[in-house]
């Protein structure tokens, strides 16, 4: 079974000149008026070398065969030259000269071609547009194939040659099959004693599977039908990004199984065009008789790629594709698929206002239950904006090692042991801040317990009743923004509240060592009096801290979440378009 071409005439490089290339030993003998040099490919049987013609002063692919030729091999090997050369078409490699060197080894030269292959392009996803040219004109050249009654029988992308100046070849016709002379031209007719008719054994299978036809598959006799077969499976390989059949063994079980496959089937995330798709099918059809011929094949492909469109096909498609985007919209978990069948619809029929009411109604308003793929990118957003806002308070607790040295140098400083712990707390903080900016996962109580921390360190250092109610605001508008805290506003309420009358409450009944006393003046606290001479007035005061710092913590909340919910919007929109908008490089339905 062939499985390569033997007739690889072109390499991505720009041709060597003779003075730049290394000879090496050779099988032909006395072969006057070529230079050869390096091996540009090789088959089973022959191989192809870079050859400069000294008589033209030009290069050229020099094939030849590679072992010690029997007659069979020699009959074949010239066949395949006379083949090639009576294709008398642009897409098929010239052939020069026929011959044999001295010991009686055939050989012919041939246009020499720079480029890459279709395998190589369609690796790469080169330009749909490019490739379905090409294919054009491979399907034309196998018309003129077809109408001299030969048959290629290993049509692949490998044996379709994309040259650098955009010529475009079909290569390796050592396997062709030439039919009964009552289908040749008046030409081939002529020249039928040279190129008699190929009666291939039955059950011999001559191709590469994956692209053979189920009758070539089945060593039956085949004509242009088995060619166009392998057309429509490059087609659906050029559509759909991917090989119509495996590669391998697996290709014979594919290709009995389901001979037959459509791109757009297949790979919806490409929006391959209907025209295009229903083209592939038809020259894919199980049976030989029901699919077009190799020019009906490039006449349809080359109707397409200038505008023509079947506007009543398209208009039946998209109605599918409504009903398709309506029946999935019932099920959250298929929001997705909804929203491409309806932008599919759209896109097949740009007139259908129905396609379009229903593409702005998924963009604009979301579904009560959301897509499981939403909810996790609407996470992963809030972790991000988590972190950033982590990155930036890590900055602000580290600004106590700013402003407090300052301050130092104006007062006198009383207690350094609580001012140390006042600067480790803050230092613990910042690390917190920095650790959640790496990874937006440091739970939200370790941040309330360290907020809380700080705050009793602090009001230890300047007093209950000094700076804690700002520093607590300060905290508050912080700890708002967090959407974990955010949706739950119990939770910082009660940390302002505890933030603030733990201190007052543990120095009251002496639990610990006390930062403001009573006196005639009022209540002083670390030097500062402040007005006032009952009890009671400690609770009021103290009442008084708590109600402004839950006031700025409220009005933060709100803010945060009024916030958080413009921004939830926009991101539900964008991400719905996201998945409006068909993935991949693929060609458009338009």
């Amino acid at each position: 079974m062939k499985r390569s071409g033997d007739d690889p005439t072109t390499t991505p490089d720009q041709p060597t000149l003779p003075a730049q290339r290394e000879s090496r030993p050779v099988a032909l003998q006395d072969l006057p008026g070529y230079e050869l040099g390096d091996v540009i490919g090789r088959g089973g049987m022959g191989e192809v070398v870079v050859a400069f013609d000294r008589d033209m002063e030009r290069e050229v692919a020099l094939k030849r065969m590679r072992a010690k030729p029997t007659d069979d091999m020699i009959k074949r090997f010239r066949r395949e030259a006379k083949v090639q050369a009576r294709l008398d078409h642009p897409a098929i490699v010239p052939v020069h000269e026929l011959g044999t060197d001295a010991a009686g080894n055939p050989y012919f030269t041939m246009k020499r071609l720079v480029g890459n292959n279709l395998a190589e392009a369609l690796a790469k996803a080169e330009p749909m547009q490019r490739l379905l040219r090409a294919f054009v004109d491979v399907c034309f050249a196998i018309e003129l194939a077809h109408e001299r009654g030969i048959v290629h029988r290993d049509l692949k992308p490998s044996n379709v040659m994309l040259g650098n100046y955009g010529d475009v070849y079909v290569i390796d016709w050592g396997v062709a099959r030439i039919l009964d002379n009552r289908r040749t031209s008046s030409m081939m007719a002529a020249v039928a004693d040279t190129l008699a008719p190929d009666h291939t054994a039955a059950g011999v299978v001559l191709g590469t599977p994956g692209y053979m036809a189920p009758e070539q598959l089945k060593g039956l006799d085949v004509g242009p039908a088995a060619d166009v077969y392998s057309l429509g499976a490059i087609l659906f390989e050029i559509l759909a990004g991917e090989p119509l059949h495996p590669h391998g063994r697996e290709a014979f079980a594919s290709t009995f199984a389901r001979p037959t496959d459509s791109p757009a089937r297949r790979r919806p995330d490409r929006a391959i065009a209907p025209e295009l798709d229903t083209l592939t099918v038809a020259a894919l059809a199980e049976e030989p008789g029901e699919r077009p011929t190799a020019r009906e094949l490039a006449e349809r492909v080359e109707n397409y790629l200038d505008g023509d469109r079947d506007l009543e096909h398209r208009r039946a498609l998209a109605m599918e594709q409504l009903a398709l985007a309506r029946a999935a919209l019932a099920d959250p978990a298929r929001h997705v698929e909804a929203g491409q069948a309806a932008t599919r619809a759209l896109a097949l029929d740009p007139e259908s206002a129905e396609a379009a009411r229903l593409v702005a109604e998924m963009i604009l308003k979301p579904p009560r239950e959301l897509p499981k793929q939403l909810v996790e990118s609407l996470d992963a957003s809030e972790r991000e904006l988590n972190m950033q806002r982590s990155r930036l308070a890590m900055f602000a607790f580290l600004s106590i090692y700013t402003f407090l040295p300052v301050f130092m140098i104006f007062q006198s400083v009383k207690d350094w042991f609580q001012l140390t712990l006042v600067f480790a707390a803050a230092t613990v903080m910042a690390a917190l801040a920095w650790h959640n900016g790496k990874t937006g996962r440091t739970p939200s109580w370790v941040l309330l317990l360290g907020n809380f921390t700080l705050s009793f360190m602090f009001m230890r250092l300047t007093g209950t009743f000094i700076l804690s109610a700002a520093l607590v605001c300060g905290q508050s508008l912080s700890l708002a923004s967090r959407g974990q805290i955010a949706h739950r506003p119990w939770a910082l309420i009660m940390w302002i509240v505890l933030t603030l009358s733990v201190p007052v409450l543990l120095e009251y009944f002496g639990v610990i060592e006390r930062t403001w006393w009573m006196s005639e003046q009022g209540i002083t606290s670390r030097g500062v009096v402040i007005r006032t001479v009952r009890d009671l007035d400690v609770l009021f005061l103290t009442i008084g801290q708590i109600a402004l710092a839950v006031v700025v913590g409220v009005y933060s909340l709100s803010t945060t979440r009024a916030r958080e919910d413009a921004q939830r919007r926009a991101h539900i929109q964008a991400w719905h378009l996201q998945q409006l908008i068909p993935r991949g490089r693929a060609t458009s339905i338009g």
